[in-house]
């Protein structure tokens, strides 16, 4: 099956025409700057050669249609007619407690979806328009929802509920629900397939990890516990977001600063995490880079960031009641060889050996464990896009 895979935001669309079963991506892109006028089109051509197409996109709706146009343009599109599309896989970022799977899309889907905007407001709703718009330009294509929160839905209770009233439970859907699911699902099991290992018999931590990070504790192929909770920014210290806070602290700043919620929000999500501590950048590489050149502060981000990573792994380590399996994926877990390292070196306690030529690789599948280390620890790059479209294509198969 040629599957699109798309992945909507507030003013970006990602996209990847994939074939399900050789897992060939026929085509990808992005559109960029929706709602503005420089908004353009970026695509990579079948030579590896990239393309730009400056157009004006008010909305998503044009920005999807823009993604057909150059699918199927005479010069630089890959198939002839839209007929060609299978199905179309939609990145969903929240889907709480309803929905444990990946699923095709109806009308009580989406209902569903969009019962969900409270807690996703900027997501959401951007990913409801890739849908609503593939409804209206591709009509009677089979569409599939894969959510970010689902894969976690196998939780237990002690794990996802937070020691606040009930109430806050039971009348607003208050809990844990973890993010970049579809992520720690691929990568977990790609990584017992590399590694030869029964997937269902495995103690795995899965560390992705970049701007955005989440680590997921993974019992015989199932989620049972993970760092990201109601929103993305509970966890790891990420590249603006605050991550785990004392709640106090946050009542405090919001009295000191005069903050209302949104300026709090503000204040966690955009102003806080590697480039608050920093004043630098938010970029890893960025943050490596002032660390050679002797900045105080860049270091104090950087043992910060991973000092995080090295605690969650140690709880989530007593969670499993040790472990068997250590996955790096992200933008920082696929390239920053340093923090590989000092992570490898830290775990030497639970027989973490480290193999520093396996790890002076970037952006590959590699074990940089030793030959004797009595725990595997794996780089898996991720790839969402295919694991979105495996489903969809299976999801579409069976209602056929």
């Amino acid at each position: 099956m040629k599957i699109l895979v798309l992945n909507c935001g507030s003013s970006s669309v990602k996209y990847k025409l994939i074939d399900s079963e050789s897992h060939e991506v026929l085509a990808e892109g992005g559109v960029e700057k929706i709602g503005l006028p420089d908004s353009f089109l970026k695509f990579k051509r079948p030579d590896g050669t990239k393309g730009i197409i400056e157009v004006e996109m008010p909305d998503a709706k044009a920005a999807v249609g823009n993604v057909l146009k150059v699918l199927t343009d005479e010069k630089e599109g890959v198939i002839k007619d839209l007929k060609e599309i299978d199905a179309v896989g939609h990145r969903v970022v929240h889907g709480m407690d309803k929905f444990s799977e990946s699923v095709l899309i109806t009308p009580e889907v989406e209902e569903k979806i969009k019962e969900c905007y409270v807690v996703a407001p900027l997501h959401n709703p951007a990913n409801m328009t890739g849908i609503e718009a593939v409804t209206e330009l591709m009509p009677g294509t089979p569409q599939v929802g894969v959510f970010d929160t689902a894969f976690h839905q196998t939780m237990p209770a002690k794990a996802f509920m937070y020691a606040l009233p009930y109430e806050a439970y039971e009348k607003y859907g208050v809990r844990r629900y973890g993010f970049h699911g579809t992520s720690h699902r691929y990568v977990s099991r790609r990584a017992c397939e590399f590694l030869g290992l029964p997937y269902e018999k495995q103690r795995i931590i899965t560390c992705h990890i970049g701007n955005g990070g989440s680590i997921t504790a993974i019992e015989d192929g199932k989620s049972v516990d993970t760092s990201m909770g109601l929103t993305p920014t509970e966890g790891l210290m990420m590249g603006t977001r605050s991550g785990d806070v004392d709640p106090g602290a946050l009542v405090y700043l919001m009295e000191c600063m005069n903050l209302d919620a949104e300026g709090l929000s503000k204040l966690v999500n955009k102003q806080s995490g590697v480039a608050g501590v920093s004043e630098i950048s938010s970029d890893m590489r960025d943050i490596e880079d002032a660390v050679a050149r002797g900045d105080e502060r860049a270091r104090l981000a950087l043992d910060m960031y991973e000092y995080r990573i090295l605690k969650y792994i140690g709880a989530y380590t007593a969670v499993l009641g040790g472990v068997d399996v250590i996955v790096f994926t992200g933008g920082v877990g696929e390239n920053q060889t340093g923090t590989r390292e000092w992570l490898c070196k830290k775990l030497a306690y639970l027989g973490v050996t480290f193999n520093a030529e396996a790890n002076n690789t970037r952006g590959k599948e590699i074990e940089i464990s030793g030959p004797d280390s009595k725990v595997h620890v794996v780089v898996i790059p991720t790839d969402e896009e295919l694991m979105i479209a495996k489903d969809t294509a299976e999801i579409v198969g069976k209602s056929k």
